[in-house]
């Protein structure tokens, strides 16, 4: 066995988590997903945005396009395309594209990549996130998974049980943090984390009602999350730096969903 990589996996995450273990993400990566209102200008937003988010997720192409707006934020590099099946067509999942070679060309801090438990395609998928955790073995890139039970917006599957596995299996596959969606139980989701023993944070999906986003937020960090990955309801916002800032108040202040909800009608981006 050669020797091993020089930055530890623990360095590499210290780029999205900060000090008190807790990470504001803001992935971007829709681009080959779904028609993306509000990424038209992926630079300004990225710069109306850093003062407030600890890292992003980005597609290959992006992170070329914005390496200096990036610069000093936690990048974890998409490996995947997930776009949804039009109407008619069957549901292939999403797809590993890249390696972690790619990962380390662009200077990104972690990777990123779907895993659809009970999807018709788990086999295929599973496969892929373990050949992405063995390359993780040997380069200490760490590797996020995004496990939703049986594929991508889907909230009716998104149970406490299916939540429950998914993290679990993900965990299990070497996962070294897990993305998922919370399933609307705060004390089943408490269980959850506490059964997981790497880092959970919590996804946000389509953009939505202000006050049910902050909530969520919230009961996840209540419950124990990490953090949060939320995009579109930061960049679909009316004022994207503005939602950005309530979740950092509540992620890395402890704010109430209360009180970051003041941060959204008072005009500014603090408490």
């Amino acid at each position: 066995m050669g020797s091993l990589p020089a930055v530890s996996k623990h360095e590499y995450l210290s780029q999205f988590f900060q000090d008190d273990g807790k990470a504001v993400i803001v992935p971007i990566d829709h681009g080959t997903a779904i028609p993306v209102p509000g990424l038209e200008d992926p630079a300004g937003l990225i710069e109306r945005l850093n003062p407030f988010a600890d890292g992003y997720v980005v597609n290959l192409g992006l992170a070329n396009a914005c390496c200096e707006q990036l610069a000093g934020k936690g990048i974890c590099f998409r490996t995947d395309v997930y776009k949804p099946a039009p109407d008619g067509h069957e549901d292939e999942g999403s797809y590993l594209v890249y390696s972690i070679d790619e990962a380390l060309e662009i200077g990104a801090h972690a990777v990123m990549n779907m895993c659809y438990p009970h999807h018709r395609e788990e086999a295929r998928m599973i496969r892929e996130c373990a050949e992405l955790i063995s390359q993780s073995l040997q380069t200490n890139v760490p590797v996020i998974l995004e496990t939703l039970p049986f594929g991508l917006g889907r909230p009716a599957d998104y149970t406490v049980a299916n939540i429950r596995f998914a993290v679990r299996l993900a965990a299990e596959l070497g996962a070294d943090v897990v993305k998922t969606a919370y399933p609307g139980e705060r004390r089943e989701f408490e269980r959850i984390v506490d059964e997981c023993y790497v880092p959970v944070v919590v996804l946000g999906g389509a953009a939505g009602d202000d006050t049910a986003i902050l909530r969520m937020v919230a009961d996840s960090m209540q419950a124990g999350a990490s953090g949060v990955a939320i995009g579109r309801n930061v960049w679909q916002h009316r004022n994207p730096p503005r939602m950005a800032a309530a979740l950092r108040a509540i992620v890395h202040d402890g704010a109430s969903a209360e009180a970051a909800a003041k941060i959204l009608e008072s005009g500014t981006t603090s408490l």
